[in-house]
């Protein structure tokens, strides 16, 4: 039986294409983005040949990416009955998604900011007898608060977006970004 190799609808592509672009901005590969609506656009799991005759992608390149995508819970392994191939489906849920990767990689950035601004403002140098490093230094603690402020203020905000999907932006809208 000769099977016909899946083809993608201009849809696909263009989906596909802007979600890759997407991804790539947000410092993912593109063809993790790519993969993903593809097989979220999918009626059906497909396996990593179909994604390969369909994206034009190397081998290597599709199993590499399922491999990071799998990793990050956004695509699933499914068995068909019948079939010894892996086959591969999308998460549907898009707020899941999102919210793991704000949880795993954006508030990691963020508590790194935090504990940086935390050790700059306690190696700040103090009781020096020179007015120019007392006044240099009162200018760093000035705006490293600032800035840790800003930083704790949205760790909070992700944290109450990933954990209620709903944030409450007044406190956004009374921090004075330019004191």
């Amino acid at each position: 039986m000769n099977e016909r190799e899946p083809e993608l609808w201009q849809s696909e592509v263009i989906v596909s294409d802007g979600v890759g672009r997407l991804m790539e901005f947000w410092g993912f590969k593109r063809n993790m983005g790519r993969i993903w609506a593809v097989l979220y656009l999918s009626p059906d799991a497909l396996t990593a040949k179909d994604l390969q005759a369909m994206l034009k992608l190397s081998s290597g390149a599709v199993s590499m990416t399922l491999t990071e995508l799998l990793r990050w819970g956004v695509v699933q392994k499914k068995w068909v009955p019948g079939d010894r191939r892996d086959h591969f489906s999308a998460e549907v849920q898009l707020w899941k998604m999102i919210s793991r990767v704000l949880s795993e990689r954006e508030l990691v950035e963020i508590d790194a900011a935090v504990e940086a601004c935390e050790t700059a403002l306690a190696s700040l140098p103090v009781g020096s007898d020179s007015p120019d490093v007392q006044q240099r230094a009162r200018l760093q603690k000035e705006r490293i608060e600032a800035l840790l402020a800003l930083a704790r203020m949205g760790r909070k905000l992700l944290k109450a977006l990933v954990t209620t999907a709903k944030v409450d932006a007044e406190a956004l809208a009374r921090v004075e970004l330019s004191r």
